[in-house]
């Protein structure tokens, strides 16, 4: 079964010459000229968006930041140009990688291909872990707290995942960072603390303990 990418650009060159080499390497294309659009193509659930960031109508970064809760599949932001503070503002509404215009074309589907497969071997984990009234699916991705569950953004599940898989264990900021989005990401491991403190206050609003522990000046761990 092949991946369905959803191709989001208000550039008709572009939007045609990523169809085209996606098609060719058998995915199945869904494309979008702008924010709109993107929002109606983003309930096929595909897996894996290419988003541009700078669209006329609604950019990228609200588009990622009104669907992220709903779906889960990596988000790849297009962008002419980009500063530290808006991978960071990238990555705190849900975005995953950033693919800087112009692009090699090889690299950039390297790089779809490698999140492709990444989200393939969580999705085969199919563990629960099971504290007190708290469930952990990872297999459906999911939180629950006494039958509830918390809505997560992806970034915020994948760091519960990971510490929760390692528990005990003292990761910090820039392990984190290189464990999720891979080592030769762009972005700025601060973004962890940001994460962190949605999940900690998602967890606060449910009644949840916080789990996730600051060892100061080392790092972070998940404790029972």
């Amino acid at each position: 079964m092949s991946n369905k990418i959803l191709i989001v650009d208000d550039e008709p060159d572009i939007v045609n010459l990523l169809r085209d080499y996606f098609e060719i390497n058998g995915y199945n294309v869904m494309t979008a000229c702008n924010g709109k659009e993107a929002l109606k193509k983003a309930e096929l659930q595909p897996d894996i968006i290419l988003l541009d960031i700078n669209m006329p109508d609604i950019d990228g970064l609200s588009v990622c930041k009104r669907i992220r809760d709903f779906v889960s599949c990596p988000i790849l932001f297009l962008t002419a140009k980009v500063e530290d503070t808006d991978k960071i503002n990238g990555f705190a509404v849900g975005g995953d990688d950033y693919i800087v215009k112009p692009f090699s074309i090889d690299e950039l589907g390297a790089r779809v291909s490698a999140h492709l497969r990444r989200e393939q071997r969580r999705q085969n984990n199919s563990r629960a872990k099971f504290e007190d009234d708290l469930v952990i699916d990872y297999s459906a991705r999911t939180v629950c707290y006494k039958g509830q569950q918390i809505q997560l953004a992806k970034k915020e599940f994948d760091i519960i995942e990971f510490l929760s898989m390692n528990t005990g264990q003292v990761f910090d900021k820039e392990r984190i960072y290189e464990k999720l989005w891979g080592y030769d990401s762009e972005g700025d491991s601060a973004v962890i603390a940001e994460h962190i403190r949605r999940i900690r206050s998602k967890f606060s609003a449910a009644g949840i303990k916080p789990h996730i522990e600051t060892v100061w000046g080392v790092g972070y761990k998940w404790v029972k």
